[in-house]
């Protein structure tokens, strides 16, 4: 009967429709209600919202990712504003990240996010440090506090923290990768200035981690970010009701100037050479990775970072020469029009990959184009590349090359010529 009863209502519905369509024009949910669509609903656009508190947090959302990665991060947090007498604070307080404070111990802490099924992360650096959680979308909201609880520093705590930063120094030390990055920080900022040192350095006193938290674990500058959002004005009512706004910070931060010099590390029982040129970079967060790109392109490995960029390479040692010629050769070359074109493609297509590689990050994405005032859309991001110019990287290679030269070299190292020779090849 109840098949009879549909053919008939088929019928109807066409012959309603015209004598000449002889199928039924229903869905399937007219036909058979209470049966759940079959087709998925269309994807919708990402829409990303901004706000910055009296406090100095920033606030940004994005509203369609299937899961929620939530991150604060504080840009004053790394081992650049480490006091001379808090070297290794900022190491050991990226493992003080969830534990006792606010009178909630780190096991119940830990056991509320488990529970609920999210997963979470820190990490920490020389320039800032984050905190977060990966969870269903539901759970943003509630957990979101949580990154914000105020540690206790409570002495199980604080010597945990301690044996891991260590441990993680340790296993630092090992990496010719890490010793170079090192020792070209050293080389470019001088190695005893706050930015020169390594954050790698393990044995910071009690003192020295809970003064260096409390300075810089602050609003100012800070960001939170948070993915899978549907309403931006809801969570940032949620923020401001339920988190507590910490001290100020009263002191100025510290700054290190760009001075370009040399630092060696010898180690020759690594059989290898690596070498690392690098000079001043430009302000401009979008300019600084399209001319990375563009040093890419002239087949050298580059890297870039605030404040400084360069190209290096590894090599046997009798090949160390020849290594440092070829960067040399990379550097020395004006990228011209059609090379600063596909770098910056190149640029734009790295920028728009990180917003659709998964909630995390899109989260750091969010979070960056926060810091380095861009944009922090789809949208907005692909006009930042769009209005770099080929004079904007013309102009910012120049100025890069005015800058002093600076030059790192680990391992086997004596084929490697010391930096007045290489300084020389750039006038």
């Amino acid at each position: 009967m109840a098949t009879r009863a549909v053919s008939v209502a088929a019928r109807a519905a066409a012959t309603r429709a015209g004598a000449s369509r002889r199928f039924s024009v229903l869905t399937a949910t007219e036909e058979f209600p209470g049966v759940p669509a079959t087709s998925p609903a269309p994807k919708k656009g990402s829409v990303s919202s901004a706000t910055t508190l009296p406090s100095g947090l920033t606030i940004v959302t994005e509203d369609a990712s299937l899961v929620s990665t939530v991150s604060l991060t504080y840009p004053n947090a790394g081992s650049s504003q480490e006091g001379p007498s808090e070297a290794g604070a900022a190491i050991a307080n990226r493992y003080l990240s969830f534990k006792s404070g606010s009178g909630v111990s780190s096991t119940l802490l830990l056991r509320i996010l488990e529970d609920g099924g999210a997963s979470v992360f820190s990490s920490a650096g020389r320039r800032g440090a984050t905190v977060g959680f990966t969870a269903a979308r539901e759970k943003a909201a509630p957990f979101a506090p949580l990154l914000f609880t105020e540690c206790s520093f409570e002495k199980w705590d604080v010597k945990e923290a301690q044996e891991l930063a260590g441990a993680e120094g340790a296993e630092a030390t090992s990496n010719a990768q890490v010793a170079l990055t090192d020792q070209i920080y050293a080389a470019a900022y001088g190695a005893q200035s706050s930015m020169g040192r390594s954050y790698y350095t393990s044995g910071a006193s009690r003192s020295s981690i809970t003064s260096f938290r409390e300075r810089n674990y602050t609003f100012d500058g800070a960001v939170l970010a948070a993915t899978g959002i549907a309403d931006h004005e809801a969570f940032v009512r949620m923020v401001e009701s339920e988190v507590p706004t910490p001290p100020a910070r009263t002191d100025a931060l510290l700054t290190a100037d760009y001075l370009g010099g040399e630092a060696r590390l010898s180690a020759p029982s690594t059989g290898y050479a690596h070498v690392a040129l690098a000079f001043q970079g430009p302000t401009s967060a979008p300019v600084t990775n399209v001319l990375k790109h563009c040093l890419g392109l002239s087949g050298a490995s580059a890297f870039a970072a605030p404040g400084i960029m360069g190209v290096y390479g590894v090599s046997a040692p009798g090949d160390a020469l020849a290594t440092v010629d070829a960067l040399s050769k990379a550097l020395g070359s004006a990228p011209s029009a059609d090379v600063v074109a596909k770098a910056n493609a190149a640029a734009k297509a790295e920028a728009l990959s990180a917003l659709d590689s998964g909630s995390k990050s899109l989260a750091d994405a969010m979070t960056a184009s926060i810091l380095d005032s861009c944009g922090f859309s789809a949208t907005a991001v692909a006009e930042s590349f769009d209005s770099v110019s080929v004079d904007d990287v013309s102009s910012a290679y120049a100025d890069m090359l005015k800058s002093k030269a600076s030059l790192a070299a680990v391992g086997d190292i004596a084929g490697v010529p010391y930096h007045a020779t290489i300084a020389s090849r750039f006038g």
